[in-house]
């Protein structure tokens, strides 16, 4: 992804080639929904654990249902963001 954000920084031609590149290789696509994956997770995380930082959910039964609404969230929002991005 460096290497597609350098290119389409270079010139208005590399640009077209990155964004060709984006469209039409699934590997690219591959590559960017396991970007925005672990983006996406690592933003729902980082709110529960400011929740946390703030006094709330620090038992174990809340602790841990707080993790569980942690990962469903972030999978409903994964698999959207597969559907965007193909």
């Amino acid at each position: 992804m460096l290497y597609a954000l350098g290119m389409s920084l270079e010139s208005e031609q590399g640009f077209d080639a990155a964004s060709q590149m984006l469209t039409e290789s699934f590997f690219a696509k591959l590559i960017a929904w396991g970007l925005v994956s672990a983006l996406l997770y690592h933003f729902f995380a980082g709110i529960k654990h400011l929740v946390m930082d703030f006094g709330h959910c620090e038992e174990l039964e809340c602790a841990q249902l707080a993790a569980r609404v942690t990962l469903g969230v972030s999978a409903v929002s994964i698999l959207l963001a597969g559907v965007w991005i193909w």
